[in-house]
């Protein structure tokens, strides 16, 4: 019913009947709870403030897009219960607002709002209230970033065949010939050789990392699928941390392993899935320059077994963590970028979770959470908050 109806009823109250008035009540009534159930019934959110921003009704979905509680949140003004949103900036112009925004509480999301005043139809009339109405975005943006990632993907493959025949045939060809230069310098003047010397092997070791930068950008872009056998986790993680354990050394990087004693062998391609722990590995040392500590632990749950990389280095900037998985990014003057890459496909592949937790003075840790089997739904009893973990093994100094 429109307020000016509302107007009318009330200066005619004395002429209506008790009966009437009743009725028109109880109709008032009935429409206010029908809406009500409508609202509550919507996946998405409804929020409806007066002109001061204090909230007057909330549905269910906009409580737990906001983590509000459904009882205490009405009577509140909305900046207080949407941390971010400011009220004076939503009603300056008394138009219709449509923004994207990104929550961290109860959970991350991407979410949509669409702002605008209630009035009651008359040109110039104030405000009467507002509504926000939210919907969930976080599958969609979710879909929209893989598919670019897919585009990104397809056109670095197209790449990937220029590289190998432009840089990587050069490159042999030029190793062959630096071979037979120094054959031939060590036949025609070995005192002359030995004078050269040092700079034929700067040579080769400049060919040979490049080399295996062209091998590792390949490898990024036309991966070998996995060949999947039952491994045993710890072992892969124990043949990763043994295989640099002399370069850690080197840094003088304190290294250790905490691995959970019970853990169940899983289908993995192991070489591969190495191949990623050293990536994390060398990523984590040179994060820490010379000194630090490494622990590299394994966990168990009723789902996965999860792999974790922890370093004592510098941490990183929230974009340098969301930008880490892309081609070509890097913070080193050294580094090529593609060896995050690379682990993000490897663990892909897998069927696993990769996660980044970092910040600046507070180091970084790696997380590859790799499935015990193929997930099913199940039925929790009462009051079950979820599996518990098992109790970690012994701590193993490297």
């Amino acid at each position: 019913m429109k307020a000016g109806f509302l107007d009318k009823l009330i200066a005619r109250l004395d002429r209506v009947e008790p009966g009437e008035v009743q009725r028109l009540l109880l109709k008032l009534v009935r429409e206010k709870g029908f809406f009500e159930q409508v609202f509550e019934a919507l996946e998405e959110g409804v929020i409806i403030g007066d002109p001061q921003g204090i909230v007057t009704f909330v549905n269910a979905a906009a409580c737990g897009f906001f983590g509000m509680d459904h009882e205490t949140s009405a009577g509140k003004p909305l900046e207080e219960l949407v941390r971010g949103v400011s009220w004076a900036s939503l009603t300056r112009r008394r138009e219709v607002v449509s923004r994207d925004m990104e929550v961290f509480y109860p959970e991350n999301r991407y979410l949509n709002f669409y702002f605008r005043p209630i009035d009651d139809g008359e040109p110039g009339a104030a405000a009467l209230g507002y509504v926000m109405l939210v919907r969930d975005i976080t599958q969609t943006r979710r879909v929209a970033e893989e598919q670019m990632e897919s585009e990104r993907i397809n056109a670095l493959r197209v790449l990937a065949a220029g590289v190998a025949h432009e840089i990587g045939n050069p490159l042999n060809s030029l190793n062959i010939h630096l071979q037979l230069l120094e054959k031939k310098l060590k036949r025609a003047d070995a005192a002359l050789y030995e004078t050269v010397r040092g700079q034929v092997e700067v040579a080769r070791g400049e060919i040979k990392r490049l080399d295996g930068i062209v091998e590792q950008f390949l490898g990024a872009m036309r991966p070998v699928p996995p060949h999947f056998e039952l491994a045993d986790v710890n072992r892969v993680v124990e043949d990763a941390a043994a295989f640099l354990a002399p370069e850690l050394k080197d840094r003088r990087i304190a290294t250790q392993l905490r691995l959970h004693a019970g853990l169940p062998l899983l289908k993995l391609d192991a070489p591969q899935m190495k191949q990623a722990l050293y990536n994390l590995i060398k990523n984590a040392s040179q994060a820490m320059g010379t000194g630090g500590s490494l622990v590299l632990s394994t966990e168990l749950s009723d789902y996965e077994v999860v792999i974790r990389v922890e370093d004592s280095g510098q941490g990183m900037r929230p974009e340098v963590v969301a930008n880490m998985h892309q081609a070509w990014f890097t913070t080193r003057k050294t580094g090529n970028g593609l060896g995050m890459m690379i682990v993000r496909r490897i663990v892909r592949d897998h069927g696993g979770e990769l996660s980044v937790q970092s910040g600046e003075g507070r180091g970084t840790t790696v997380s590859i959470a790799l499935p015990r089997q193929a997930r099913a739904a199940r039925i929790l009893e009462s009051g079950n908050g979820g599996g518990a973990r098992r109790p970690p093994g012994e701590v193993i100094d490297v």
